[in-house]
């Protein structure tokens, strides 16, 4: 039977926390605050040099081409339109975020955008995430084939993880949110993040392993 989401972060959350955090560990440590972070004021709504770079620090790299018509193109532009109408403080698993995730939003209109390029750029559905929740880091999960491996590779999985950080008044919110304060993690490092640090440290070495065809641990986690 699939282990629940809230079962894992209080069993292995601080473990996994912790060891992402020391000191020189993991390039991704950096990624929600280089710079500032990519939610903040002046540049929230739009794609920054400085988000190109940090997505870097989570082991993808935005293709120059791409990169151009981000930070001078209509692509850029396009993305701007739709951050613009995505509240910077939206939480996933707050009143009001399900609709701000949901197939068709603003959110999944920009994921589209980036993702549709995939074919001549390169780009694909996981740096569009990065991306995305670069911008939007508390209500845009960062999601890569390690995760979705453990989740068995379901469809919506941004309004999923919704209902799971809003189940039983917000249950699995304040699990996540005691383990970053046990490893004293920075708050700027959201909830949702660290549940990707804990699914992702959980799994990687497996799967890196055994491969998503036949890893044993595909589908072993509920969404």
């Amino acid at each position: 039977m699939p282990e629940t989401l809230i079962a894992i972060v209080r069993r292995e959350g601080v473990t996994h926390l912790r060891a992402y955090f020391r000191p020189g560990a993991y390039s991704g440590q950096w990624f929600e605050t280089f710079a500032g972070g990519g939610d903040r004021f002046e540049s929230r709504d739009q794609i920054t040099v400085d988000d190109l770079y940090a997505v870097e620090a989570l082991n993808v790299q935005v293709p120059f081409a791409v990169g151009i018509e981000l930070l001078d193109g209509q692509l850029g532009r396009d993305i701007s339109t739709h951050l613009r109408e995505i509240p910077a403080a939206a939480e996933l698993g707050s009143p009001g975020a399900r609709e701000l995730v949901a197939d068709g939003a603003h959110a999944d209109r920009a994921w589209r955008l980036l993702n549709n390029r995939s074919e001549t750029t390169g780009i694909g559905w996981v740096i569009a995430g990065k991306l995305l929740a670069r911008k939007r880091p508390k209500l845009i999960p960062v999601y890569d084939s390690i995760v979705r491996c453990q989740f068995g590779a379901p469809k919506h999985v941004w309004t999923r993880l919704h209902d799971q950080l809003a189940d039983n008044d917000g249950e699995l919110r304040t699990a996540l949110a005691a383990v970053r304060a046990t490893v004293g993690v920075n708050d700027h490092v959201s909830v949702l993040r660290v549940l990707d640090i804990v699914l992702w440290g959980r799994h990687v070495d497996q799967h890196r392993r055994d491969r998503p065809t036949t890893c044993p641990q595909r589908g072993g986690v509920a969404l």
